[in-house]
């Protein structure tokens, strides 16, 4: 090759570097922001208003089908044994086939079993929706979690996590009102009852996002037109070297299943899963049990803790990524929500009270998620981040299972869900020693 055919074939890659380079980061991380993120956060959001609203729905259909609180509780868990089975082998389904085809199947399928619920009549009947209901939607959350580490490096994820997991909270926000709106507006409307509605009514928004996703969601930014080729290169380069800061990452199937601090972070997130489902859940039963009888109005009153815990994601997201630190935006609000959770056993029959304290322990519980979820790409690439990703969401969801069942048969047993709560205090506890257990120079970045 002669020197100026050399020259001329350095020259080109070393332009294409330098126009890489040109192009501003923050508007292109916005860009990106704005293109993806709110559509996930909808997406989010329906996915968590149809595993929830059966907390409303029980207001009416306990007494309708004669349900036993433990029947109920039971019922409302088993979704989450369809949720763990499945979670791992779907989040390696999504990495070989695209997250725009898995995350729509998800989506649909999803949407389709919330609205068959209006027609259970027996636990049985019960108990078999909600399982195919979690092994339909088994996937999407660590399916978006490794989905962004496509786009995003890992000193701006905590606040891409805070905008997305504000999806749910907000499902409760818009969520409490309009379910309750829902079942008092429509009860015995052509002969259903208001629950009936409610199941379908609010899958209809699951399934229109599932087909928007073929249209909406690109598999990669390599896919995605709305990127220019320069911005196409320095994403790449970012990307490239954020990986390169993780020298000591895994990146087989096996780093990701059998890792220590994958299974440290499914306890983490166990802790956090059994008081975001119990609020989730059993709120609408806690403030009704203050005196407070109509659905709408007792929806409004769910709003509040929920408000307050998007702005806590929000606001610990931001400072986790400016201060670079994941631990302690995690451990501190860990221990306000434990203690808020136990001494609300003190004050079951005071509205105003259950109403602070639930909502100190959803922000000490949902706050932090933009961390956590922040965690795992710090020590996992590629196959071990999807894997790891699916095995600690799968493990922690053990606690949607407990956290029911178990506020289930204590209130049948005692008529007081007290134990159930203190139980939760602990584990928020336990929670946040093994937040503190993992090493800060590998999890903050």
């Amino acid at each position: 090759m002669s020197y100026a055919q050399t020259t001329t074939a350095n020259a080109a890659p070393n332009a294409a570097l330098g126009a890489a380079q040109s192009v501003d980061a923050d508007q292109l991380y916005k860009k990106i922001t704005w293109r993806l993120i709110p559509f996930l956060c909808f997406c989010y959001l329906a996915a968590y208003l149809d595993r929830i609203n059966i907390g409303f729905a029980k207001l009416q259909m306990m007494g309708d089908l004669q349900f036993s609180e433990a029947a109920y509780g039971l019922g409302a868990g088993l979704f989450f044994v369809g949720y763990i089975l499945f979670e791992v082998p779907s989040n390696l389904v999504l990495t070989k086939v695209g997250a725009r085809l898995w995350i729509a199947r998800i989506m649909i399928t999803w949407g389709l079993l919330s609205a068959a619920t209006m027609l259970v009549t027996t636990p049985t009947q019960f108990y078999i929706v909600r399982f195919l209901l979690g092994a339909a939607e088994a996937g999407f959350l660590p399916g978006v979690l490794y989905y962004l580490t496509l786009w995003f490096p890992t000193y701006r994820r905590g606040r891409i996590m805070a905008l997305f997991v504000i999806g749910l909270p907000l499902s409760s926000v818009i969520g409490g009102p309009l379910s309750g709106w829902i079942m008092s507006h429509f009860d015995n409307v052509q002969g259903l009852r208001g629950w009936q509605w409610l199941f379908l009514l609010e899958a209809l928004p699951s399934v229109l996002l599932g087909f928007l996703t073929f249209v909406a969601l690109p598999n990669s930014y390599k896919d995605a037109k709305w990127l220019s080729g320069d911005e196409k290169a320095r994403l790449a380069a970012d990307l490239h070297g954020d990986d390169a800061d993780a020298k000591h990452a895994g990146h087989s199937f096996k780093e990701g299943l059998l890792n220590l601090k994958v299974w440290m972070l499914g306890g983490i997130d166990f802790a956090i899963l059994l008081t975001a489902y119990a609020i989730g859940f059993w709120l609408p039963t806690f403030i009704r049990k203050t005196g407070v009888i109509d659905p709408f109005h007792i929806g409004l009153l769910t709003m509040i803790p929920n408000i307050v815990a998007v702005v806590g994601i929000l606001l610990i997201g931001a400072s986790s990524d400016r201060m670079r630190e994941r631990r302690w935006h995690i451990i501190i609000p860990f221990l306000a929500a434990s203690a808020a959770m136990a001494t609300s056993t003190f004050f079951a029959d005071n509205l105003v009270a259950t109403v602070a304290l639930f909502t100190v322990a959803s922000v000490g519980v949902l706050g932090p998620l933009p961390a956590y979820f922040s965690l795992p790409a710090t020590f996992l690439k590629g196959t071990a981040a999807a894997t790891g990703f699916a095995m600690a969401i799968s493990l922690a969801s053990i606690a949607g299972l407990v956290s029911n069942s178990l506020i289930g048969i204590v209130i049948d047993l005692t008529g007081s869900s007290s134990a159930a709560l203190w139980f939760f205090s602990g584990c928020l506890l336990l929670g946040a020693l093994l937040v503190y257990a993992l090493p800060p120079k590998v999890v903050n970045r």
